[in-house]
């Protein structure tokens, strides 16, 4: 059975400011019951992630920062949105999740996240909607306490994992692949094992082709034990952030690519949300209902 992590915004409640992007997760989990894709034993509320896994990725100065909300207001500016010790609970539970995920997966080959992938936070500090790095932290609990040797973290959001390039920089258990728009945010990129940077305006078959050429030599070379997928869809044409043109059916494909993948090399997917601006918020749940149709169709 699918295990999806879900962690509720509750978000007509609060603060206006808070709001965007976080609704689009209560809406997306609404619409997998609504039409079957899950059902509720499918769905888990994490609990919140304990602060000694956090301070295994992140600093205890920006730890004891975030979490007093003492940060200065152009590092709060920077992370995208206001604070609240809600808002930090929140990223709690989100990366709890993304751990929980990891288990499932190990257990029945794939797990997913109806939120993650939040692949803009460092070690030091937060960027782009992203306070926590769920991703990073869920790895690094592998490295630590199941003795894994080689994980693969695949990011396909149009922007560049930079936060988890730099977490990993100098850990060769862990190969970071972000395939995203070169001209998009950030400006600054760091650098991942495999940076594969996008034109402005490419398509569904370019797109497609540069996939399927460099995932599978990954694969191959590094042969990772699990693989975290960011799976953002602000690659879509509709994204007002994105800049490229893969459709609605592009992305889908790229997502039956990556999933038909892993499960012919029998390596576990702990898949995650990521990022996604259509300014119709029916684009971006179509894109991210996509995601789960393709795990069920494919895996279950």
């Amino acid at each position: 059975m699918l295990k999806i992590a879900y962690s509720p915004t509750y978000s007509h409640q609060l603060p206006e400011g808070h709001r965007f992007p976080m609704e689009k997760y209560d809406i997306l989990y609404s619409q997998l019951l609504y039409e079957g894709t899950a059902e509720e034993d499918n769905f888990f509320v994490p609990e919140v992630l304990a602060e000694n896994i956090i301070t295994t990725i992140h600093t205890s100065v920006y730890w004891h920062q975030l979490k007093n909300l003492i940060l200065s207001p152009a590092e709060v500016r920077a992370s995208g949105f206001p604070h609240s010790h809600e808002l930090i609970t929140r990223e709690r539970i989100i990366a709890q999740g993304t751990l929980n995920s990891t288990f499932f997966a190990l257990q029945h080959g794939i797990s997913a996240n109806i939120a993650g992938g939040t692949h803009h936070s460092f070690t030091d500090r937060g960027e782009g909607f992203c306070l926590l790095n769920d991703l990073a932290m869920a790895a690094q609990y592998l490295l630590d306490n199941k003795r894994y040797t080689k994980i693969l973290i695949l990011d396909l959001d149009v922007h560049q994992g930079n936060g988890t390039a730099e977490i990993f920089k100098n850990e060769k258990r862990v190969f970071t692949m972000s395939m995203h728009g070169e001209k998009n945010y950030p400006l600054r990129k760091e650098n991942s094992d495999l940076d594969i940077g996008l034109p402005d305006g490419i398509g569904d078959d370019e797109y497609l082709k540069k996939l399927a050429y460099h995932l599978p030599l990954v694969i191959d070379t590094f042969q990772p034990e699990i693989i975290f997928y960011q799976a953002g869809v602000d690659i879509l044409i509709t994204d007002k952030l994105g800049r490229l043109a893969v459709t609605h059916q592009g992305c889908k494909k790229r997502d039956e690519f990556v999933l038909k993948l892993t499960k012919k090399n029998k390596i576990p997917i702990v898949v995650t949300m990521g990022g996604g601006y259509s300014p119709k918020i029916s684009d971006i749940i179509e894109a991210h209902a996509n995601t789960f149709r393709a795990i069920q169709n494919i895996y279950f």
